[in-house]
């Protein structure tokens, strides 16, 4: 499986960007999909996950009530849909898929996914 990132760009606080990470190759299998980040100097660390049919969702508690996950299947596609930027949101933001998640806690361990792609820079200016 191979996933692009793109969307991400330079935006001020307060604004909005739409992440998409597109999933080729492989695809027939079911996947979780998750965002991961990280910051300048700092650990990677989880933002958010969906399953692969859509009906369970997590997120980091720095993120809730201001970006959106959500897929589209019949696109092998996912979003992350992010609002009210911060300039700690600033970072390389990164697309994984996993087939081995199942508990709740397994979506925010990094080191269930199989597969990442190549990442898209996040930049929230003050």
């Amino acid at each position: 499986v191979q996933l692009q990132a793109s969307g991400g760009g330079l935006v001020q606080a307060g604004g909005s960007l739409r992440l998409s990470c597109a999933a080729s190759g492989r695809t027939s299998s079911s996947y979780a999909m998750g965002w991961f980040r990280r910051a300048p100097g700092k650990e990677r660390e989880f933002v958010a996950a969906v399953s692969w049919s859509g009906n369970s969702i997590y997120y980091a508690d720095s993120v809730k009530g201001r970006l959106t996950i959500s897929r589209d299947n019949a696109r092998n596609t996912v979003y992350l849909q992010m609002n009210n930027l911060k300039p700690e949101d600033t970072a390389v933001h990164y697309c994984a898929a996993s087939r081995t998640v199942f508990s709740a806690s397994s979506y925010y361990d990094a080191g269930r996914y199989d597969y990442w792609g190549q990442g898209t820079q996040v930049t929230v200016s003050s």
